[in-house]
């Protein structure tokens, strides 16, 4: 058994399963690492026995009890598919935009039966987009599984005109007056026959009606007016007609137009002339008291609206109060205290900012009500960051935000709830099928990896189980559990099928959702509640804070480098023989032709070791090699060539530089990643991101996307950075490009460094655009042709003289910067990794760049070893003359070993 971060499993597409020569190693939230592989030379499984011998490895990485091995034989071979008997799918309370599970049985043993769960729909992502377009069906099926089929916004206003159209014909609608003398009659039934609450909602009042209406003396002891839904709009009407009620404690003018167009306007004359208004468009204003304390308790209401004279002593009895997003600034006054609610238990502050108070005064009012026993707050927030030093410092609760107080001193959280809420796709009612499944699809996808004896597929393949599996909501304690399965009746991969497997983990009874756990494996160590974010609104301040503090750190550790440059000696021998070099690269053994070098096929009695193995102690051990061998890698060169380390190596060295987009690693820097993408989304600034992996080429495993939850779920198939996408690069002849330059560096104490001559633009095949669809286009997007896609190469001088005339710009600026760019990278990585230094190596590096619109260039990325086919390939001709693809690897040699500048220039 081979150990990697994937299980295995086989692939069909378009829910029909489909025979494949192949393995899948899987990745769907698991933190397990396995890959299993068949047995060679299989033969049809007649048995259960021989179905253990050729599933055994998949069993045990299943993580399938023991004791339903037999049963999931069973459904195997007789195609059981039997969850619609023992479960039901049914909306869920958010309005339809979510299903769930339910257990339709009398009862359910844990670990008592087995269940087989078929894939929806199965895809590379490149192929995501134009699957929905062209596969029949499948847009309808994937847009009503992931319940993106309705027009929220259209249907409801549909629904409301057709009602007001019917209440007309009908006659039925209410009119102000019928609507004003009703509440008058209610009155008298009810009590003395004052009105004290009034409610004239969603019935077409404008502002010459409302002054009609005389409402002030027709109710002069009004203590709550609700005129929400109507068509208000000028401010000094209302301003006038409202506040003459003198006595008035709430006031709702909730979606009318003077709202949205004047509405700090309008707030302004309301709380000037309305001196007692406590509760203002559902907000506490700044007078608030037991009144609208209250209300939030549930002791005023339209029944029981109290009194015009002050507290009459009901708050005595109030156990519970909602303070959720009331806007409050100050909460402490006379009305809040423990004198007024002895009897208080439970509190939730949330959406509060009470910025007036600080953390200390809040938590000692806090602390004086004798009853509290159960808070809910923003953590971070006003009372601090921690949900530990919270209990800490109110030692009575015995839960905070939903979670009992015990458990999280336990597992030590600081940040916590249990009652985040789902976040759910967004969509017009003009937005195509294929694009709102391309949103919402992220909520619902699991992932794996293709493999098979010899390799495992760079891509990774995304399904979507059927309605069953899709219908399974997360929880942190779940009742079931999933586990993808690969079965092969033949005995062999030729004719594997997968499936999903789902089976009870505790005891379930009739009515009870059937959960399971989204992050199955993956605990805070790999940041659990920041990927939680996927699929639940995570409390935004936490993450906007956290990356705050990512930013200050970044500003603090500012390195300025000194770093200087001399000139390292050349090689020979005394005996003026060449110097043998041993070489694993065809280009370097075909075009290395110099007198001065000689390619030897024995690595250990090599001068120079040229390869584009990494050279470590196994390897030397190995081949023989020793301390006194010029190797072309530099110790620790990871800190450049590997992505994450690379951003890491930049931001400790020069902290944010311009040539650097906003560089996150996921695997450690997820909530700042998540802060940022917030405060973009915010301040209403470009929010697209390009994901890619670590430590891989030729843009693979690289995706675009302007999706926090795909960010988010992309980390499932390998450790990736996070960049902020380059929106708007320079164009040439409206595609995009980047820049690929070779620098040699034959010392990096001091720093001696070269830029050769020779570099290349690399094109995209399709014009620029930042349509959406666009993302998963591979030629709009991407530059690397030479392994996919349709290559064509444009000499470097002809693309320098278009591109000055089409953009009437000097490439020799330009150059400047990009030199001056490059320069400090690699001064940046002497500086942070002086242990990068070694008098015995020498290399090349490929160094990746792009031009933003503004001509400034970006740093995408360095590599090792660069792929150098363009250099040798292709002669350059320009007005210095004509520079042979031959020579490319003889210059290169000439300047690393011989000391020589010819078609390189210093940095």
């Amino acid at each position: 058994m081979i150990l990697l971060p994937y299980t295995i499993l086989p692939v069909y597409h378009n829910s029909k399963p489909k025979k494949h020569k192949t393995e899948v190693v899987d990745s769907s939230n698991s933190d397990t690492v396995v890959t299993l592989f068949a047995m060679a030379g299989g033969k049809r499984i007649e048995t259960y026995e021989d179905f253990v011998k050729v599933h055994g490895l998949l069993l045990t990485a299943s993580g399938l009890p023991r004791s339903l091995h037999y049963q999931l034989f069973q459904k195997l071979f007789s195609e059981t598919f039997d969850g619609g008997v023992h479960f039901g799918i049914e909306p869920s309370d958010d309005g339809g935009r979510q299903r769930r599970l339910v257990l339709t049985s009398d009862f359910m043993a844990k670990e008592s039966h087995v269940f087989l769960v078929d894939h929806a729909w199965t895809f590379r992502l490149s192929d995501a987009y134009k699957q929905l377009q062209e596969v029949s069906g499948l847009a309808e099926r994937m847009a009503a599984l992931m319940c993106v089929d309705i027009d929220l916004n259209s249907d409801a206003e549909e629904t409301e005109e057709v009602v007001d159209r019917v209440s007309q014909q009908n006659g039925t609608k209410m009119s102000v007056l019928e609507a004003v003398e009703s509440e008058i009659r209610s009155a008298k039934g009810n009590g003395d026959g004052t009105v004290r609450w009034l409610e004239l909602e969603d019935l077409d009042i404008d502002d010459d009606t409302l002054s009609s209406l005389n409402l002030s003396s027709r109710f002069p002891g009004l203590l709550a007016l609700s005129l929400c839904g109507n068509k208000l709009e000028n401010v000094e009407i209302v301003a006038r007609e409202v506040t003459k009620f003198e006595h008035l404690r709430a006031l709702w003018l909730n979606k009318n137009p003077v709202v949205k167009k004047c509405d700090d306007q309008l707030a302004d004359r309301v709380l000037q002339g309305l001196p007692r208004l406590e509760i203002y468009n559902s907000h506490f204003t700044a007078k608030f008291g037991g009144w609208a304390l209250g209300f939030c308790g549930g002791v005023y209401e339209k029944d029981n609206p109290g009194s015009v004279h002050e507290s009459d002593h009901q708050l005595e009895s109030v156990s519970s109060l909602d303070l959720l997003n009331r806007c409050i600034h100050n909460l402490i006054n006379k009305a809040f205290s423990p004198v007024e609610f002895p009897s208080l238990s439970y509190l939730n502050l949330r959406g509060n900012p009470l910025e007036q108070n600080s953390v200390a005064d809040l938590l000692q009012v806090l602390k004086e009500f004798p009853c509290l026993r159960s808070l809910e707050v923003d953590i971070p927030g006003p009372l601090g960051e921690s949900a530990i030093e919270i209990l800490e410092s109110l030692p009575k609760l015995s839960e905070l935000n939903g979670v009992n107080a015990s458990k999280i001193l336990e597992t030590g959280k600081h940040v916590i709830d249990s009652i985040l809420q789902p976040r759910l796709p967004e969509w017009t009612a003009e937005e195509p099928l294929a694009d709102r499944i391309i949103s919402a699809m992220w909520l619902y996808l699991m992932t794996y990896r293709l493999a098979d004896e010899e390799k495992i597929d760079e891509t990774s393949v995304w399904y979507v189980m059927d309605e069953l599996g899709s219908a399974l909501r997360h929880s942190d304690e779940p009742n079931f559990r999933v586990a993808p399965f690969l079965f092969m009746p033949e005995g062999d991969l030729a004719s594997a099928v997968s499936f999903t497997l789902l089976w009870p983990t505790q005891n379930v009874k009739n009515g009870d959702e059937c959960t399971r756990d989204f992050l199955f494996g993956i605990g805070e160590d790999k940041q659990r509640s920041a990927r939680l974010s996927a699929w639940f609104q995570t409390p935004q301040n936490y993450f906007i804070k956290e990356y705050a503090k990512h930013c200050q750190k970044q500003s603090k550790s500012l390195i300025s480098p000194s770093v200087h440059s001399s000139a390292t000696r050349s090689l020979h021998h005394t005996d003026g023989s060449p110097l043998r070099v041993y070489t694993d690269l065809p280009q370097v053994e075909e075009f290395l032709t110099r007198s001065e070098f000689v390619i030897t096929s024995e690595p250990k009695d090599a001068d120079i070791v040229w390869t584009s193995m990494q050279v470590d102690e196994d390897l030397k051990k190995a081949a023989g090699l020793t301390d006194q061998q010029y190797i072309n890698q530099f110790p620790f060169e990871a800190c450049l060539v590997m992505k994450h380390h690379l951003a890491e190596t930049v931001q400790k060295a020069h902290g944010s530089p311009e040539w650097l987009q906003p560089t996150y690693n996921l695997e450690t820097h997820l909530s700042q990643l998540i802060g940022d993408y917030y405060v973009r989304k915010r301040d209403g600034l470009n929010n697209l991101w390009i994901l890619k992996p670590w430590n891989m080429a030729r843009t693979i495993d690289t995706s675009v996307t302007d999706n926090l939850s795909a960010i988010i779920r992309l980390m499932e198939t390998g450790p990736k950075i996070c960049q902020k996408y380059i929106e708007h690069p320079a164009l040439f002849n409206r595609k995009k490009f980047d820049l690929r330059y070779i620098v040699l560096v034959r010392s990096l104490n001091p720093l001696e460094i070269f830029l050769s001559d020779v570099y290349w633009v690399r094109l995209a095949n399709n014009p620029y655009t930042l349509e959406k669809h666009s993302f998963f286009e591979y030629e709009t997007h991407f530059t690397v042709m030479n392994y996919r896609g349709k290559f064509s190469h444009k000499n470097t001088p002809e693309f320098v003289t278009e591109f000055e005339q089409e953009h009437q710009v000097k490439w020799s600026e330009i150059n400047l910067r990009v030199r001056k760019m490059i320069r400090s990278v690699f001064e940046g990585a002497a500086v942070v990794h002086p242990e990068m230094h070694s008098p015995r190596s020498r290399a090349i590096y490929g160094v990746d760049v792009m031009l933003d619109s503004s001509f400034q260039p970006k740093l995408l990325e360095v590599t090792y070893c660069p792929d150098c086919t363009r250099a040798c390939k292709y002669d350059i001709v320009g007005e210095g003359g004509v520079i042979k693809g031959r020579d490319f690897f003889n210059d290169v040699f000439g300047c690393l070993f011989l000391n020589e500048t010819t078609h390189v220039s210093p940095l």
